[in-house]
């Protein structure tokens, strides 16, 4: 099943998405991606069923609806560095080397991503496949995350939660894909600006794979249904504009994941 998150008059629902039509969801108690994330397979198959009744009219084409980020509302944000290997790629860690975001840094596809150019103006953008926490620490879907980070050393030297999480610095989306419907072992996933290719990697150069993910940071913390895990980023491209580009006014990043879609970020 394909979820998403849609901007309705005063709340943010999830929504069932077929093709270019999206359902939203109405179910009591089922009515946000986290809730339903948190409802296991019994609210997946109360949500199936909901779909399979629907009368056409009910779905709505999806370009009519403002989407917000796939999960609006997670509890907590962990992302996981050099997790890849490849050309380029810094020597592999003994350990998942984990780093967090600010759940309010979440933003939706096609959110303008502005930010305080006094504060930092060392801005790069980083396509990763997101993991959508289930329940007692399982996978519940994919979804691609922007993990737009500073990389100016007084904040990516020391203060790393602060130089990932400034407002729209997680950009999450268009759509989450649940895990029974996605094979996540040889994914290509690349990121783009203005379309030159910044990144190209593939799922099956993790380092630590989702299963030890999970495992090392249930060991340590209480993973809750809707937390979001960012699972690394591969290596930049040497080729142009390489590895040093950052992020300017006018910019558009396109982070693409195969099997899930494209999440695009115009930097105003």
């Amino acid at each position: 099943m394909r979820l998403a998150t849609v901007v309705g008059r005063s709340a943010q629902v999830a929504a069932v998405v077929r093709e270019d039509r999206c359902l939203p969801v109405t179910l009591p108690g089922l009515r946000t991606v986290r809730e339903i994330a948190g409802a296991g397979e019994d609210g997946l198959d109360l949500v199936a069923a909901f779909a399979r009744a629907a009368s056409p009219s009910a779905w709505v084409p999806l370009d009519r609806m403002a989407l917000g980020p796939a999960v609006p509302d997670p509890g907590a944000i962990y992302t996981i560095g050099l997790n890849y290997d490849g050309p380029g790629a810094a020597p592999r860690p003994d350990r998942p080397l984990v780093y967090g975001k600010a759940a309010s840094s979440v933003a939706a596809h096609g959110a303008t991503l502005r930010w305080d150019r006094s504060v930092t103006d060392n801005v790069d953008a980083e396509v990763e496949l997101g993991v959508v926490v289930g329940v007692e620490g399982s996978v519940f879907g994919y979804t691609v995350i922007n993990d737009v980070s500073s990389r100016d050393e007084h904040l990516d030297g020391d203060q790393w939660l602060i130089g990932k999480s400034m407002p729209g610095f997680c950009p999450v989306g268009p759509v989450l894909v649940t895990a029974d419907e996605l094979d996540t072992r040889d994914l290509r996933l690349d990121c783009l600006v203005n379309g030159e290719p910044l990144q190209d990697g593939s799922t099956g150069d993790l380092r630590f794979g989702i299963d030890r993910i999970l495992a090392y940071l249930a060991r340590h913390l209480d993973l809750r249904p809707g937390d979001l895990i960012a699972t690394g980023t591969p290596p930049r491209l040497s080729t142009p504009p390489g590895p040093g580009r950052r992020l300017r006014v006018g910019d558009v990043v396109t982070c693409r994941i195969e099997g899930i879609g494209e999440l695009v970020t115009p930097v105003v």
